[in-house]
């Protein structure tokens, strides 16, 4: 066996070459875009391929450098905890709330039901965990994120398996959120159901739609080049200040002997400093401005979608899928058997508890989208809905902040106690 090895300069080029590549794909391939595959997917898994080729007929082995890599990922899950404005808590309403606890119920099963399995078919159950929640609601940044956790406890190959796990779960949930919402629609909604619902909108959430809807919530800023360059850059070193003191955090809470992943410290950090910095006065032009002026979330979230697409593209381009050949049998009865749970469980559990009307309808559309997928896949089989029978407000206004504040902390808060009970 013949080995290559690429250094981390290396790796980042053929990283971001990936994601060149699937941006193009995306542009061109109907498929791609009707199931909203990431660009670093659809790119890296070519690359992935490739090496799968090397290995299988030339006996060539290629490796890639992960320091990079990690880098970039710390820095996206710290634009995450910049976020966390829990403020957000107060303007959804009760349907937030629900919603909340609809995701906590989802993933603590996403990683209870492969443990079952994998005691039942005796492998190891830190399968179980890749193909989880880590993969399915986390999608394939937190695959990614854990991968380096879960190899350390002694799976090896994580990282693929999560990978692969993440994209069936991508596919899958845009493939069961708009015929299950259909299917609910037809057989369980009324006519009088399907009619505008605006009254029954929570006040709160209605002061959210107005505040989007009006100029000043919509404004785009208009700056010149120097402007826009110092607004990137300062975002940038808000992420840089939360990674170098996240790594204290995390130094730190090893020492309490529960397992964290890499990046918690830092998106915790986030968190707290976007929460906090609020309660900070300066004075500006003679008057008392709020110190979280100073925090440009637009820029924050851009710095950290950039890095994340970096990221991506290094993590599938290093997938060595010839390690997937052993784990066949087990990983596809975990999938199967996580696109069964939620249909079941938005179908008798989520609709319900959402109220049975035409929001809620929506809203189990998304639920498939972002608990088997990402944000991206609920925003779109909601819209494929709605475009069938009628636009409704609601669920487009939680959906994006169950997806950006609070599905990643969640997450790994409940993966993290998993992994410790094992």
């Amino acid at each position: 066996m013949t080995s290559i090895e690429l250094n981390m300069i290396q790796t980042a080029g053929i990283g971001a070459l990936a994601l060149m590549v699937g941006m193009i794909l995306t542009r061109k391939v109907a498929f791609l875009q009707r199931f909203c595959i990431p660009s670093p997917v659809s790119g890296g898994i070519i690359f992935s391929l490739l090496t799968l080729a090397l290995y299988g007929f030339c006996n060539v082995e290629v490796s890639f450098d992960g320091t990079l890599r990690d880098i970039f990922m710390l820095a996206f899950f710290t634009s995450v905890g910049f976020q966390s404005d829990m403020k957000v808590l107060k303007q959804g309403g009760k349907t937030l709330g629900i919603m909340l606890l609809l995701l906590v119920l989802i993933i603590t099963l996403q990683n209870l039901m492969p443990w079952g399995i994998t005691r039942l078919m005796h492998v190891n159950p830190l399968i179980g965990i890749a193909a989880g929640s880590v993969s399915m609601t986390g999608g394939h940044g937190t695959a990614g994120g854990f991968a380096g956790v879960l190899e350390q406890m002694g799976l090896h190959g994580a990282g693929t398996i999560g990978m692969a796990a993440a994209t069936f779960g991508l596919i899958a949930g845009s493939m069961v959120g708009g015929p299950l919402a259909e299917m609910i629609i037809r057989k369980k909604l009324t006519h009088e159901q399907m009619q505008s619902q605006d009254d029954e909108i929570d006040p709160a959430m209605a002061g959210i739609e107005s505040d989007e809807a009006s100029p000043e919530g919509r404004a785009k800023r208009i700056s010149s080049n120097e402007q826009e360059f110092q607004q990137y850059a300062k975002a940038s070193y808000w992420i840089l200040l939360a990674m170098g003191g996240g790594t204290l955090l995390s130094w730190l809470l090893a020492k309490t002997g529960v397992t964290f992943p890499a990046y918690f410290g830092a998106l915790i950090l986030a968190a707290i400093i976007r929460n906090t910095i609020g309660f900070v006065r300066y004075k500006e032009d003679g008057e008392w401005v709020r110190a979280d002026k100073v925090l440009d979330m637009d820029r924050i979230t851009s710095v950290g979608n950039i890095c994340l697409s970096i990221f991506l593209g290094m993590a599938m381009i290093s997938l060595r899928l010839w390690e997937l050949q052993s784990l066949a049998l087990p990983l596809v009865v975990i999938l199967a058997s996580q696109v069964v749970m939620m249909i079941l469980f938005v179908r008798f559990v989520a609709f319900p508890m959402l109220g049975r009307n035409y929001d809620a309808a929506v809203l189990c559309a998304g639920i498939c989208g972002f608990g088997l997928g990402a944000t991206p896949n609920a925003m779109a089989n909601m819209s494929a809905v709605c475009y069938k029978y009628r636009y409704t407000v609601k669920p487009f206004l939680i959906v994006p902040i169950i997806g950006a504040i609070f599905t990643d902390i969640i997450n790994t808060a409940i993966i993290t106690l998993f992994l410790n009970l094992l």
